[in-house]
């Protein structure tokens, strides 16, 4: 499930590779877009906001526009010289390839793709809190968003992008191991919120730039974690195994992976009653 700074990192290399280009082709393949053609449009900026994309576009005598794109748990873009083969998914998952002189992005398996007048992007993104890794970060504020709702568990209010713009099960389950708390503790019921608000930014934000995500500090395959992708492992504080959980099995199978938790029973015991 991509995170705050995968999307944050992902918007980098599309930048990189589209930024100050003329588009010379473009292909959608979802319908609604299909017929859209942005030959000649200028790539002006590339942003992530949270776990979505916005690809700023202009053109003489036309007003801006945005191609958005929400990543989820499995969207992706890739970058590729002209020419090159394209490697990165099955090419039935592609959603759109935009063209220039220079470079190729091709969008993988991308989530409510869509091109929106540029003075409109509010109405995709606005709901969001404040973005961890963004100009508009403000742990106050994150915080009170959360503090409103008391009786949601602290595992969902990390996740709820309402909340907070960023923060997947990764960063939601080692910001939870590292403040000690049960992910099912009631909001009211966390001794510090502002403390875990401020530590789940410090982790996605150490994280910025490259794509070995780390809390523990190593960059070593297999001691970047402390619980997440850990289950059955001992706990690096305690040796107590590490358990894993699915909120509600219930749930379509895409909503069960979203909300997958890892935590040790022992360093993060339940309150008492």
């Amino acid at each position: 499930m991509p995170e705050g700074d995968t999307v944050w990192n992902t918007a980098r290399v599309v930048e990189r590779a589209l930024t100050g280009e003329v588009l010379t082709g473009s292909d959608f393949r979802v319908p609604r877009l299909a017929t859209t053609d942005l030959t000649g449009w200028t790539v002006a900026e590339s942003a992530s906001r949270g776990k979505h994309l916005l690809l700023r576009l202009t053109r003489d005598g036309e007003k801006p526009l945005t191609l958005h794109s929400h990543l989820r748990m499995d969207g992706a873009w890739r970058t590729y010289a002209p020419g090159e083969r394209w490697s990165g998914r099955p090419a039935h998952l592609i959603r759109v390839v935009l063209r220039t002189a220079r470079s190729v992005a091709v969008g993988y398996h991308l989530h409510d793709l869509t091109l929106v007048p540029t003075e409109q992007e509010e109405q995709l993104v606005g709901h969001l809190g404040p973005d961890l890794l963004g100009a508009d970060w403000d742990p106050g504020e994150a915080t009170r968003r959360i503090a409103a709702h008391p009786d949601v568990t602290i595992a969902d209010a990390l996740l709820d992008q309402r909340n907070l713009a960023g923060v997947g099960n990764l960063y939601k389950a080692e910001t939870l191991f590292l403040r000690g708390l049960w992910p099912w503790t009631r909001v009211a019921d966390v001794p510090d919120l502002t403390a875990t608000v401020e530590l789940a930014q410090r982790l996605v934000a150490s994280n910025r730039g490259r794509w070995t995500q780390t809390t523990t500090g190593s960059l070593r395959r297999g001691e970047t974690n402390y619980v997440y992708g850990r289950r059955a492992q001992p706990c690096r504080r305690c040796g107590t195994p590490v358990r894993k959980v699915e909120r509600d099995p219930t749930r379509a199978r895409a909503e069960v992976e979203d909300r997958i938790t890892y935590w040790c029973p022992r360093c993060q015991p339940e309150p008492a009653a």
